[in-house]
């Protein structure tokens, strides 16, 4: 039996871990077993979730991370293919707590399916966001191409470069992306230092970090909202791609408008950063 089983409130999240992995997928940003996902599940589990014992660990984690103890998570499994998660989560996926050391953790269910490698790294943000005291609760990463594209052109490495075009292709990334496109410059994929620059990325106060000729990095509040922060800024990344090869350079709003915007809807960044 699932630990799902009566659990319609931890289901209900699951379920949005499997359709954000089918769209994903679908939008060709999850090729092969690319990109990950980890959620925060802990104010889902009752009692006797609690008292079930791990069906496979402790394996450490390779980190002490203190304000992760006798946390849960949702985890995408490692060599797992989205499309195969958005079939079948609990197949594709684990779910996991931290142990009482904060350097451990261990598989509760359903499946014995090891979680993805950048765990490690997934987990150092979770444990930041909790010491900061954010209401985020889901991590993405996936490759969405144009925005990785973008990367490929020392013009859009610059801080804050990118994040002013994307606003400027259409209101809604200024509206729904309010803080923008942070930046992280190439490391090696799953590395401590790729980690770090996440995290200090995020606090600099970014939703959505771009790694350079990789992909990005989301959090937010659930799973569905990291999604759609991606996709907006991917589509605005689309609208100025398709400017380009239709032979011209966009326009883009101009600074009077997207000031009007901010003032407006009262968005946390200014656009002249």
């Amino acid at each position: 039996m699932s630990i799902l089983t009566d659990r319609p409130a931890l289901r209900a999240e699951i379920d949005k871990v499997a359709e954000v992995a089918g769209y994903l997928w679908q939008k060709g940003w999850a090729e092969r077993n690319g990109g990950n996902i980890t959620i925060n599940v802990t104010e889902h589990v009752d009692d006797t979730l609690r008292s079930l014992p791990a069906i496979a660990g402790p394996f450490p984690i390779g980190k002490q991370l203190p304000h992760l103890q006798g946390c849960w998570f949702y985890c995408k499994g490692t060599g797992r293919r989205m499309r195969d998660l958005a079939r079948d989560p609990m197949a594709n996926g684990s779910v996991i707590r931290i142990t009482e050391d904060c350097a451990h953790y261990e598989i509760v269910a359903d499946e014995p399916v090891m979680p993805t490698s950048e765990l490690p790294s997934h987990l150092a943000v979770h444990d930041y966001l909790l010491a900061k005291g954010s209401p985020y609760r889901a991590s993405l990463h996936t490759h969405p191409i144009e925005l990785v594209a973008l990367t490929h052109s020392r013009k859009w490495m610059v801080k804050d470069a990118a994040t002013r075009m994307l606003w400027s292709m259409i209101p809604e990334t200024r509206a729904f992306c309010p803080r923008g496109l942070g930046i992280v410059p190439y490391m090696l994929p799953s590395s401590v230092e790729l980690a770090e620059a996440t995290i200090k990325t995020i606090d600099e106060d970014y939703d959505v970090v771009m790694w350079e000729k990789h992909g990005v990095f989301a959090v937010d509040t659930d799973i569905m909202d990291a999604f759609d922060q991606v996709d907006v800024l991917n589509k605005a990344a689309q609208i100025y791609i398709s400017a380009k090869n239709m032979g011209f350079d966009p326009e883009g709003m101009t600074e009077a408008q997207m000031r009007e915007l901010s003032e407006v809807f009262g968005l946390p960044k200014s656009t002249s950063c």
